[in-house]
């Protein structure tokens, strides 16, 4: 499976930006998708994940409210909408997925990884 994410740049501080990822290769079977990211100088971190279906997501706590994750019709695309963005959301964002049916916010239990999209907030 290949991850492709796109959709990062510069924004101000209250600004927004959507990200999208696609999945391709062998996507035949039901798997979850999810995004990290990590700030210059920090280790990565968990950002939103989200099932199979698209029925079920998982944020991390101190985003809820300002990221809102879907799945598009075609299984294999994934959004994340980054709303009211600070400049402490600043990082490269990564895709990520894994075989599965439920929801993980572990790093390590993803397989598969995008090459990560930068996103800069900033004035």
């Amino acid at each position: 499976v290949q991850l492709q994410a796109s959709g990062g740049g510069l924004v101000q501080p209250g600004g927004s930006l959507r990200l999208s990822c696609v999945a391709s290769g062998r996507t035949s079977s039901r798997y979850v998708m999810g995004w990290f990211r990590q700030a210059p100088g920090k280790e990565r971190e968990f950002v939103a994940a989200i099932n199979w279906s698209g029925e079920s997501t998982y944020y991390a706590d101190s985003l809820k409210g300002r990221f809102t994750l879907t799945r598009g019709n075609a299984k294999n695309w994934m959004y994340l909408q980054m709303d009211s963005l600070k400049p402490e959301d600043t990082a490269v964002y990564y895709c990520a997925s894994r075989q599965g049916l439920g929801l993980f916010y572990g790093e390590e239990q993803y397989t598969y990884w995008g090459q990560g999209t930068l996103v800069t907030v900033s004035s």
